[in-house]
């Protein structure tokens, strides 16, 4: 049996204005039918192949810590699989991206895949961008899912205009920052948001500030994301503010210059 022609998915679709308005004010939106479902039947099983075979967590569920229960993860699947590296650069995501930003261009930070298995813990709150050595508010990641879910899945949930103050914590993701930002979150009244439900191929995208978190996976079955992160073009690297950025600007930014723009050959121009 053949292997199926992957789609290129480098055409562009409008994105909605309601959507752009909504990332702009709440620094979070939910994108309906990024992909349609012929080609998630497609990419899926590229997606999560890979995934599988890349996967370097084998200790069972309950010998994790909380970060290590609440998903799967597994980092740049465009650099080890030449089908996912399809999905991860391609172009209609990436001019999404642009568009929600309200920016021309924009580079690839970095993919992972998000595999919260059946049992599978809750997701602490936290901030993406505390990890990031990057200078601008200008970052954005793409939460696709593969399958449809629900909220018993383990729905990512958002605290609307959480994103203004920048980085509020020196907390990694753990337990430590699920009780922090959660005080935050209620203490400033952050309106709390989560969709219901999401189709394979539905996407949100959320700034890297933009504080969020998600439940457990309590259905019997795997919730499989794929996540891609977007920096506008023309950002910079700032300084460490923890060793998980020093990590990051060695690993994802190739050690590029502190203050130079990010243009190394991980970080390629997207559109």
């Amino acid at each position: 049996m053949s292997k199926p022609t992957l789609p290129l998915l480098d055409d562009f679709i409008k994105t909605p204005q309601h959507n752009i308005d909504e990332f702009q004010e709440k620094g979070h939106t939910l994108v309906n039918g990024v992909l349609t479902p012929d080609e998630i039947d497609i990419y899926r099983p590229v997606i999560v192949g890979a995934a599988d075979r890349y996967n370097t967590e084998k200790r069972k569920l309950e010998d994790r810590d909380t970060y290590g229960k609440a998903f799967l993860q597994i980092m740049n699947l465009w650099q080890s699989d030449e089908d996912a590296r399809k999905f991860v650069l391609a172009k209609r995501m990436a001019k999404i991206a642009a568009d929600l930003m309200g920016v021309k261009n924009v580079r690839l930070y970095h993919d992972q895949a998000l595999f919260k298995e059946p049992g599978g813990g809750p997701t602490p709150w936290h901030q993406d961008q505390y990890y990031w050595p990057i200078d601008t508010f200008n970052t954005i990641t793409m939460w696709m899912p593969l399958v449809d879910i629900d909220v018993d899945m383990g729905m990512l949930t958002f605290a609307s205009g959480s994103y203004t103050n920048g980085s509020i914590f020196n907390f990694e993701i753990s337990d430590e920052s699920e009780s922090a930002f959660a005080d935050y979150v209620k203490k400033h009244e952050f309106p709390i948001s989560r969709a219901k439900t999401m189709k394979a191929g539905d996407a949100t995208w959320h700034r890297g500030f933009t504080m969020h978190h998600a439940n457990g996976n309590n259905s019997d079955k795997r919730r499989e994301v794929m996540t891609v992160i977007y920096i506008a073009d023309g950002a910079r690297v700032t300084p460490y503010k923890n060793n998980w950025q020093k990590n990051d600007h060695e690993k994802w930014l190739m050690g590029v210059p502190i203050g130079s723009e990010i243009d190394s050959e991980l970080n390629p121009k997207l559109l």
